[in-house]
């Protein structure tokens, strides 16, 4: 799949979430441990974009070695120095939580090496919330963004940390700008069954929209992957709803399936795929050394979006 930038490519779904970014305050994003290439570029060209204001936090001597070597101009960049990726990781979540930074970017180090700083009891960025992933999907042909969640975080998620899986889904797709979310509660069939656990996790999900439980999204489920996108299979199986045929927001039963489903859509389809983990204080944008440009980009302009409105929300209350 060629890495192509939005310049050589006619305008899509990410080009106009690019370009609403760029028209509220770069966000203070501090970038963890960009220690290769494609992390430390991935900050510089979206600084460069107007996306964020990067803080690097890793080794100096490492991170200017990096930009020296690949000729990435690191101008007056603030950087934190920090011995290793473990202690960026820490100090990255430290300057988080002293109000240093709105957002939190992964670098070269593994996810679970970040996130196990960020969930950490007594020091990490835990909010009442159940921490979650978003794909934020461009898939051409099809017609809207496509959310799929969860897909990297949470494993065998729970009915309780479903709930908070499709509100964290349904804030974003708020927040940012998008309207208002037709949700997907997706398994292998559209019926509930006891022999399929999910499609009875499905069916109470939308029964807890019913009663207030979940807000902001129109819920329906259990639908198939196809009832749930394509308007003449969702005819076909003779189901009437706002989302059936029509879902923006895909939740999936556990993340085997998410992050299938996904990687289907992005090596078969050719779809990009952006990333954001919410729930913690700070948006978190994880980003991968097989990602695009634009969805580099991408991530940074939904977090930057998500930022702004969390920012103007605070200036509101105060």
């Amino acid at each position: 799949m060629n890495d192509l930038t939005t310049t050589t490519r006619e305008p899509s779904k990410y080009d106009r979430l690019i370009a609403a970014a760029q028209e509220v305050a770069p966000a203070v994003t501090i970038v963890t441990h960009p220690c290769d290439e494609s992390s430390l570029r991935g900050a510089i060209e979206a600084a460069e974009s107007r996306l964020i204001v990067p803080v690097l936090v890793g080794p100096v001597a490492k991170i200017r070695a990096v930009a020296t070597e690949h000729g990435l101009d690191l101008k007056e960049y603030e950087i934190v120095d920090a011995p290793h990726s473990h202690a960026a990781a820490a100090k990255a979540v430290a300057l988080i939580r002293e109000g240093r930074g709105e957002l939190l970017m992964k670098g070269s180090l593994h996810t679970d090496e970040l996130m196990r700083e960020v969930t950490a009891s007594a020091t990490g960025l835990r909010t009442e919330r159940r921490i979650s992933h978003v794909f934020v999907m461009d898939v051409p042909g099809h017609a809207d963004t496509l959310f799929i969640t969860d897909a990297a975080i949470n494993i065998f998620p729970d009915l309780d940390v479903k709930r908070d899986i499709v509100q964290n889904a349904i804030d974003l797709w708020t927040t940012i700008g998008l309207g208002q979310p037709r949700v997907a509660i997706v398994s292998a069939v559209e019926t509930v069954t006891t022999k399929i656990p999910s499609t009875i996790d499905a069916a109470a999900l939308c029964k807890m929209a019913d009663r207030g439980q979940i807000t902001g999204g129109v819920l329906d489920g259990p639908l198939a992957f196809d009832n749930a996108i394509s308007p003449e299979a969702a005819r076909i199986k003779g189901l009437t709803s706002p989302v059936a045929g029509r879902a923006q927001i895909i939740v999936v039963p556990d993340l085997e399936a998410g992050n299938m489903l996904a990687k289907n859509l992005t090596f078969l389809s050719h779809a990009d795929a952006a990333g954001i983990v919410l729930g913690a204080r700070v948006p978190i944008v994880l980003t991968s050394r097989a990602d695009t440009v634009r969805s580099r980009l991408a991530s940074c302009a939904v977090a930057t979006l998500y930022a702004a409105a969390r920012r103007r929300a605070a200036q509101v209350a105060a």
